[in-house]
């Protein structure tokens, strides 16, 4: 594949609405840091020249010690909120709706860790206020912007790979200890906490389901309450969906996984970071041969695209390019892959 076209397709992102300059600093403050995704968000916003980092609400020891670290400052939850234009949500599952919606209340745009909230109701209960503050609500599904999977979804999107027919996700970590305590508070445990970055393309894909099946099971010998090797079966109107996350695979991250199925061909992503795309067709297709292809990347690090694509439509008064209407479906079908809708 030549250099020309994989640039291309390391553009298929939403990140088409950020301007090429940035003309002034957002003021972004942070509610909570506890989230393991917070740690570089923060240092992001701290160097961005996106962004002017306004201070940091955080109530717990370690991480107000991690932040000042970091070189951010601790200041109370109203101080954060009534100096920012944009708050980022980065604190424990349990909390998030709470400190979303005082940011939604008090008319500022709301970046919010992934999954959003642990009920439907509080998630409409935001998208709400969102609408009704004329504020942005993105969510922190970094995985929207990685330029294989959206190169994956393009193929299927624009029929390359025929009729698609099943699409597959797998993503494992290995943990112990604290990190276990962490994904125990929610009863969906790993397909809460780590398959909800699968289930998001499946759905933005797939749309509206028919049934969805949750397995959770807690099968390591550790005597806690996660349920640490979960699957999903999504039952749409013409394809199935399967994704799984386990909790226990050493080198889980060489092995994550993004597949789509279609009568045409295939679409795989391994490893999802640094992505590469394999792409086999029966017939040529838009910018494929027949055969099998791999595709490479120009270098791709998290955060960074959506902290930009936030940026840029909070200078223009854009949308951002997922619509409130797919991150219901999305998270909806999440809760119920996790057993907890």
């Amino acid at each position: 594949m030549d250099r020309r076209f994989f640039l291309q397709a390391a553009a298929l992102t939403p990140l088409a609405v950020i301007a090429a300059e940035s003309p002034r600093r957002v003021k972004i403050g942070f509610l909570g840091c506890s989230h393991s995704h917070a740690s570089p968000k923060l240092k992001l916003a701290l160097n961005s020249p996106d962004w002017e980092c306004v201070g940091v609400f955080e109530p717990g020891v370690r991480q107000r010690a991690t932040v000042e670290q970091l070189g951010g400052k601790l200041l109370s939850q109203a101080e954060v909120i009534s100096a920012s234009e944009v708050l980022a949500i980065e604190c424990d599952a349990k909390d998030r709706a709470g400190l979303a919606r005082a940011a939604l209340l008090a008319g500022k745009h709301v970046h919010i860790e992934k999954p959003p909230t642990v009920t439907l109701a509080e998630f409409r209960e935001l998208l709400g206020l969102a609408r009704d503050k004329k504020v942005l609500l993105q969510m922190g599904y970094m995985w929207r912007f990685n330029p294989g999977i959206n190169a994956a979804l393009e193929a299927a999107r624009k029929g390359w790979l025929g009729e698609v027919y099943l699409v597959r996700g797998v993503i494992n970590t290995n943990i112990t200890g604290e990190s276990r305590a962490s994904f125990a508070e929610i009863a969906g445990g790993t397909m809460y906490e780590l398959g909800c970055h699968l289930v998001d393309p499946l759905v933005r894909l797939l749309g509206k389901h028919a049934k969805i099946t949750p397995i959770l099971r807690h099968d390591t010998t550790v005597a806690d309450s996660l349920a640490d090797n979960c699957l999903a079966v999504f039952d749409f109107k013409q394809a199935i969906g399967i994704i799984s996350s386990a909790t226990m695979q050493p080198t889980a991250g060489a092995h994550r996984t993004f597949e789509i199925q279609g009568t045409n061909g295939i679409a795989v992503v391994k490893p999802l970071e640094q992505p590469v795309l394999t792409i086999e067709l029966a017939k040529e297709a838009g910018p494929y041969k027949k055969g099998s292809q791999v595709i490479n990347f120009p270098p791709y690090q998290r955060y960074f695209p959506e902290f930009a694509e936030l940026a840029a439509c909070i200078r223009s008064g854009q949308r951002l390019a997922v619509t409130p209407e797919e991150d219901e479906l999305v998270h909806e079908a999440l809760l119920k892959a996790s057993g907890m809708h």
